[in-house]
């Protein structure tokens, strides 16, 4: 008698039967679904690695590019100050023709400028060999940038402060009426002032202003009343510093990129 709770081919016993029945094809049932999810998670995962590789090329692209410009801004600016620095150089040798002890004073000058571009196109030579072998440097360059305004700072605060004392000690060395004494007292100042200030010492401002107290003597005519027409050496010493500072600068910034 059959069993009404187990018709024939109701219960599915897998691999009930020797030949591959019912059981056999629950368990090919079985299998169709599980290929199909092995399929789509393959299929997922290429799609997957597609993506973050488009993304990963999209991030070289886009580092390359920042990379790029920077590199092309920083040229530039080196540049831009190589050619200020040639300038400054031809215009101090012209000075140098007034006297013997001051041209011999601006040879001296000129060859350490000389010896400072030279350093420095070697340094730049490193800096580019070395960043062809190291990751992109972008973040950290202008990183040690922002590090160098304080410095930026105060030096554009002292070179405003002896423009101003420079001018004063000038307009009274062209005047006929104001005492000597106050001119050495300003002198005096300036020179002290460069020795004990970190900034000043740096840009060697002290063989500068010697230079100045001793050969600058122009003066606008009897009638000027116009400060910034009186002296002529005092004024080129101060573009010079001023493009000493930019230089220097950038030899910090570029010092601290090779120790990193």
């Amino acid at each position: 008698m059959n069993n009404l709770n187990d018709p024939p081919n109701w219960n599915i016993r897998p691999n009930s039967r020797a030949d591959g029945g019912e059981g056999s094809r629950w368990n090919y049932a079985l299998l169709v679904p599980m290929l199909g999810l092995a399929a789509f998670r393959w299929i997922w995962s290429r799609e997957s690695q597609k993506e973050i590789e488009k993304e990963r090329e999209a991030y070289h692209r886009r580092t390359a590019a920042f990379q790029r410009d920077l590199e092309a801004k920083y040229h530039v600016m080196i540049s831009e100050n190589r050619r200020a620095v040639a300038q400054l150089s031809l215009e101090l040798e012209k000075e140098q023709n007034r006297t013997a002890s001051y041209r011999e004073a601006l040879i001296s000058q000129g060859r350490k400028l000389v010896e400072e571009k030279k350093l420095l196109e070697q340094e730049q030579a490193r800096v580019m060999r070395e960043k062809r072998q190291l990751q992109p440097l972008g973040s950290a360059y202008l990183s040690y940038l922002e590090k160098e305004d304080d410095w930026q700072r105060r030096a554009r605060l002292l070179l405003k402060e002896f423009e101003d004392a420079l001018t004063e000690r000038q307009s009274i060395y062209c005047s006929l009426i104001v005492p000597r004494s106050k001119r050495l007292g300003i002198e005096k100042s300036l020179l002290v002032r460069a020795a004990s200030d970190p900034v000043a010492a740096d840009l060697d401002m002290a063989t500068g202003l010697a230079d100045i107290f001793q050969h600058d003597t122009h003066c606008g005519n009897v009638w000027n009343t116009n400060r910034r027409q009186n002296g002529r050496l005092m004024w080129l010493y101060l573009k010079y510093w001023e493009l000493m500072v930019q230089l220097k600068t950038f030899k910090r910034v570029e010092r601290a990129l090779l120790e990193k």
